[in-house]
This record gives C-alpha cells, structure tokens and sequence, in this order.
C-alpha cells in the first residue's frame, strides 16, 4: 500500500468507502471460486454413464447465473467505491497543493520552472490516484483471491498445485529486482516530460517574439532536441515495463500449457486405472477435475498479473509521491510571525529608515542600500531614476513578497514585518510594469480586486483609467473576453484595465510601476488628472521613466544605484539632485525633437 503523511489521512477519511470496496472484492473472489467447481461438476455428469441427470446440470446453470449476478453487483459496487475513493484523494491532495503553491514566495518561483510544477498537479498526481484505486483492487486480489486459489488448488492435488505456484515465485522474485529500476525509469521519465514543458510554455509565450526575428526553424529544431529527449526517456521506461511484462505473460502462458498437457495425460492415466505417481503421490484426476483445476489455475492468472502490475505501479507511484511530497514540504520563507498585528483604518504613512535589500538569490549583492524617507498619508510621490535604479524594487516591498530586515520598513508606524501579510498586502494596490490579465471578460479583470462589485463601480473603475470608451467599442463591451495574458489588447489597453483594477479596491495606498508607459500623452494626462482628483487624501506613489508623469506631485523620489539621491518638490529637485536635472534637461530635448524644433 502507498503510505505518506499527505496521504494517510485521506485513508482515514474515506476508511469508508475502501471498506465497502474491499468487501465487494473479497466477496467476489470468494464467489469466482465456484465457478471451476461447479463446471467441473457440469462436465462429470456429463461424462458419466448412463441417462444425463439434466436437472443437476439445470440446478448447477442456474447457480452459475446467481454467481454471475452477484459479481456484477459486486463489481459495480467496488468500482464506484474504489475509484470515487481515489479520485476524491486526487481531488484533495491537488487542493492542498494549490493552497501551497500560493503560500510559497516569489523567489521559489524564480527557481523553479512551471513546467515541473505543472507536471506535479496532473500526471504525478493521476498517478497516486490510479494506484490508490486501481492499486487496491490488485492488492486485494493478488493476496485474497491468490491465497483462495491456491488453498483450493492444493486440496485438490498438492503436486499439481506446487507445479503450478513457480510462476508465482517467478513473478514475485523478478518484481522484487526490477522495482527500484522501474521507479528510476519512471522518475527520468517524467524530468525529461518536464523539460518538454517548460520549452512548450515558454515558446507559446513569446512566439511573437520568435516570429519576430524569423527563428521558427531554429526553435523547431531546438524543440526535436528535447521531445527525442523525452522520446527517449519514455521508451526506456515502456522497454523495462515491456520486458516485465511480456516475461509474466510467457510464465504463465508456458505453466498453462503444462498443466492442460500433462493434466490431460494424468486423466488419461487415470481411467485406464494406472494413475502416474510424482513424489509418492497418486494423482488420481478425472475430467471434471481436470476442468476445475485449470478453472483454479484461470482464477489464479489475474492475481498474478496483477501482482506483476502492482510492482510496477508502486514504483511509478512511489517516484510521484516523493516529488509530491517534495513540493508540500518546501519551506514558506514569507510568513506570518507569532501574534502578527493585523493592520485596519490604514492612513497611508511610509517610511523606510536604512532600509537595505538583496534579492534572496544573490544575497552578496545590495540592490538597495540605507533609504531612507517618509511619505505622509494622502501625498502623492514620484519615483525617478535610471534604469536599474532600484524603483521597482523599492516599492515592491510593499508588497511583502520577500522578507525583509525588521525594523526598515513601517506603514501607519507599524513594522510591515510584525504585521499580518494579508492586511498588509490587502492595504496596497499595485500595478506592476507587466500588466497581466487573465483568460477572461473585461469586466471581470476589473473587478478581480472586489468580486462584488457592481457593474457601475466597475465601469467608474473603467472612466477613471480613461479606458471606457475602448471597452464600449467593443463588440461586447465589457463582456469582450481578453484572452490568454490578455492578448486580444494592446499594450496601453491592458495598463488601463490594470490601473481600473487596481483603482476599484480602494486601497489606502496605490502604486503606479511605471503603468501609463504605454499610452499616449493625453490619455496619461487625464490618468493623471483623475489621480490627483479622485485619490485626494489617500497616498500614491507612481514611479515614472518621464518626469512629465509626476511633474504635478507633491514631492519627487530620485534613486540612483540603489540610494536615495534626493526627496523633495519637483520646483526644488533641480537645484539638489544632478539625475532629475539631466531628465528633465533630456525629456525637455526629446519633446523639441517632437514638435519639430531640430
């Protein structure tokens, strides 16, 4: 049986239905025992002497049906238990991953790649829950019908019996040596498929790009290398599974023929009164016994091809739950603390003091060295700087999406990291530079922030980000499906759906990672205008590549190489800080080049 912390709770929870599944089985394998009796029976009134007694061979006919009726109930019964009990552990273990997967950091998705995540939620889990139902089905019979089979089968005649337990023994020494083979076959089986994956996902996602620069054929020839991967790997694992089985059907096909060959000379030897003696023993075998014993040796191949299967699946099984399991036990490096203070009536103070930070993959390197600032609630702030600068980043933290060192960071005086992580996050509103959308209506991505909300708030949401009068254009409105990542719209589009999302929560804070990079002047403008107009007395923060984006806030910060290099109004940072200066000086030359000036 397949045991796991993760999954052996579901056992207890569905104890139940595995129960009345295995009783199913277990009464079915003891009914299936009558049925080489019973023919038996059939064919020695048949071969008697004198009159055929024909209501014997009518009472035994219609016995024959009863047991037929009954395993078919039976086998519904186990099958609707067996599988429902299975598909439900699938079902609950694919929950508690999802849970997971939203629990883990961001930095554990930079480390690791989707397509072994993917991989993990379907075919490691499909597996698990073959084995738990289909698995349970071959435990059952390989061990109670088996042990039935065989109880039967040396009663009849002990010699014949032995003779036919070697491909038992055959069956269960070889699964016992290649189990641990197979596992490992299955494992680099499903490496190479998430390789495969990956390669997929990532082509789909910027095949734009790869039409772009003409380099289809490139990557159809980069992708044959990783499916003849793949290809390879699966071959190797169906050759091992291949060789197991063909040899169990070969045992047992070889054992068969022995026993109806020689089974056949020992009735013969036995009616013409001189039975063949093996060991001492006389084997005294009529043609009805014959026929229940090759019925007995019948009943006994599925128990062991199903003991063959089971050694196989287990290792399939073992090598998905391990990666399961695997991905349960990674460690939330962004979590709560103990007794974390729950922030409410959010006013929207900021401050960082020495605030330092390095992204968990490269420790040794400070993206942000010792900022320091304050931004008083209902202010609105621009973030400058160049490339590299450390903006995103800066803000980012807000967030809570990686941890931070205590005491750096505070919101309304309160240390974010002392602080409840979904109230935290539920107090800010961001827009991030890539504007993500999902597979679904205009209306909906709106209001992904406030599921609730009305379909006025939704559309107010829509003016405020100056995109309503898109929406309405098209052919049906807000209820346009926007598609994978939001490919039916252009860039600018996609920023105003985002920012409308963003604006409907109504968060204390609002921050804007370069979100109107995308659209034209006017249309910022009046994005503009409704910031200031509409979000008066509640603090935002947009972080800009052009000064003209936050010419009219109330104070400007300028990064440069991670540091703060000046926080002050935009009348006053020209005087105090050489990068806004040489922005303002480049942007002014820019809006010449434009108008026709040079």
């Amino acid at each position: 049986m397949l045991l796991g912390k993760y999954l052996n709770k579901y056992y207890l929870k569905y104890w139940y239905m595995f129960i009345v599944g295995v009783l199913s089985l277990v009464t079915i394998d003891y009914m299936q025992l009558f049925l080489p009796r019973y023919l038996g029976d059939i064919v020695n009134i048949l071969n008697s002497e004198g009159p055929v007694d024909v209501e014997a061979v009518g009472v035994l006919c219609l016995r024959l049906l009863g047991i037929a009726g009954i395993m078919f109930l039976g086998r519904m019964l186990w099958r609707f238990t067996l599988f429902t009990a299975s598909f439900k552990i699938e079902s609950g273990l694919r929950r508690e991953m999802f849970i997971k997967s939203e629990r883990l950091s961001q930095r554990y998705y930079n480390e690791t790649k989707v397509g072994s995540i993917m991989s993990w939620f379907t075919t490691d889990l499909e597996e698990i829950q073959d084995y738990t139902g289909f698995g349970t089905v071959q435990i059952v019979d390989s061990i109670f019908l088996g042990l039935l089979v065989i109880v039967n089968m040396f009663r009849m005649d002990w010699v014949m019996a032995a003779f036919a337990m070697i491909p038992m023994v055959l069956i269960f020494v070889w699964g016992m040596l290649v189990e641990k083979f197979t596992a490992q076959r299955w494992t680099e089986r499903q490496e190479k498929y998430d390789k495969m994956y990956d390669f997929t996902q990532e082509n789909f996602t910027g095949i734009s790009v790869i039409k772009a620069f003409v380099k289809e054929t490139s990557e159809i020839h980069a992708f044959g290398k990783v499916a003849k991967a793949n290809k390879k790997a699966n071959l190797d694992y169906v050759k091992v599974h291949i060789v197991f089985d063909t040899l169990i059907e070969l045992i047992i096909g070889l054992i068969l023929s022995l026993i109806m060959g020689f089974g056949a000379w020992f009735v013969f030897s036995f009616i013409q009164g001189s039975p063949i003696a093996i060991f001492g023993h006389e084997i005294r075998m009529n043609a009805g016994n014959l026929v229940t014993f090759i019925g007995y040796f019948d009943s006994l191949i599925w128990p062991m091809i199903a003991l063959g299967m089971l050694v196989s699946q287990l290792g399939r099984a073992k090598a998905s739950l391990k990666r399961v399991t695997a991905f349960l036990d990674t460690p939330e490096d962004v979590k709560n603390c103990e007794n974390a203070a729950v922030l409410s009536d959010v006013k929207g103070d900021i401050e960082f003091k020495n605030f330092s930070f390095s992204y968990p993959s490269k420790p040794d390197i400070e993206v942000l060295k010792n900022v320091s600032f304050k931004i008083n609630a209902g202010e609105l702030i621009g973030v400058v700087g160049r490339v590299g600068s450390g903006k995103t980043t800066l803000l980012t933290a807000l967030s809570r999406l990686y941890n931070l060192q205590e005491g750096t960071l505070f919101i309304d005086g309160n240390d974010i990291m002392k602080c409840d992580i979904a109230s935290v996050r539920d107090s800010v509103a961001f827009v991030s530079q890539d504007s993500f959308l999902f597979s679904s209506t205009v209306g909906k991505n709106i209001s992904f922030s406030k599921p609730d909300a009305t379909e006025e708030e939704i559309k107010a949401a829509a003016r405020f980000a100056d995109v309503a009068e898109n929406i309405e254009a098209f052919p049906d409105g807000y209820d346009t499906v926007t598609g994978e990542r939001g490919v039916t719209l252009s860039g600018g589009q996609k920023q105003r759906v985002s920012i409308a999302r963003a604006y409907l929560k109504d968060a204390p804070v609002l921050i804007l990672d370069d979100s109107v990079s995308a659209v034209d002047v006017r249309t910022e403008e009046h994005i503009l205008d409704n910031i200031r107009n509409q979000r008066k007395g509640r603090t935002t923060i947009i972080i800009a590549s052009r000064v003209s984006s936050v010419a009219h806030a109330d104070r400007i910060l300028v990064l440069k190489d991670g540091e703060v290099e000046a926080f002050d109004t935009p009348a006053a940072l020209s005087a105090c800080s050489p990068t806004y200066a040489k922005m303002v000086e480049l942007q002014a030359l820019e809006d010449e080049i434009k108008g026709g000036g040079i």
